[in-house]
């Protein structure tokens, strides 16, 4: 049984982009897992296509990844939560104790890393290592790694996820960190014909979901 992370950590102690930390890695995968919140609220689920980075404490490498799938379960893996008609306020009021039962595990897909001399668009050497922090990727991080779109080929690989949907929304989220571009866009559109130019209706399944 996975215990949630720890929370004796005041929040203001950690930035707010500092979200939870690895707990399993794999070659190509890492799975991640939310600190539990301060105040009496839900744990927070990172949305499907979010842009994270942790680190390879060996090499220094920062690894950038694309979260692929998020639960919110309880610790008592044996125990299964059931409905008890309350509001969140009413939760908080009643069972406060309830919010301690819950984690939110996240699992991540890795796209590139940084070296510190230059961004890699495929798997790095290493995943991170047990316990490393996962950091939500800033605009600015999102903007430069975006630049080349090389990751489209790594993410249409993944497997176990709905990866067309995957695909789709970290389309979206890029194309809103950079404003819109529609340069970017049709560049992507390209990218993804060449890719998926033996499954036609594939492509158009994804261009229809992240047409602005």
């Amino acid at each position: 049984m996975r215990l949630p992370l720890s929370s004796a950590n005041p929040t203001s102690a950690r930035p707010p982009e500092h979200i939870g930390e690895v707990i399993e890695a794999s070659t190509t995968t890492f799975l991640g897992q939310c600190f539990q919140p301060d105040d009496l609220t839900f744990p927070a689920i990172p949305a499907l296509g979010s842009w994270v980075r942790s680190r390879d404490e060996e090499t220094g490498n920062v690894l950038y990844g694309v979260v692929t799938h998020a639960t919110i379960s309880p610790v008592d893996s044996v125990h299964r939560a059931r409905a008890l008609g309350l509001s969140a306020q009413e939760l908080r009021e009643q069972q406060p104790q309830i919010f301690a039962m819950l984690k939110t595990d996240f699992q991540v897909a890795l796209v590139g890393f940084d070296s510190g001399d230059r961004l890699y668009q495929y798997l790095p050497p290493r995943p991170p290592q047990i316990h490393q922090a996962v950091y939500r990727c800033s605009p600015d991080q999102i903007r430069r790694f975006c630049q080349q779109i090389d990751f489209l080929h790594t993410l249409l690989q993944v497997h176990g996820v709905p990866v067309d949907e995957l695909v789709a929304a970290v389309i979206r989220h890029c194309y809103q960190v950079l404003h819109f571009d529609r340069a970017w866009l049709v560049q992507v559109g390209r990218q993804l014909s060449l890719l998926l130019r033996e499954d036609y209706d594939r492509l158009s399944a994804i261009i229809r979901k992240i047409q602005p």
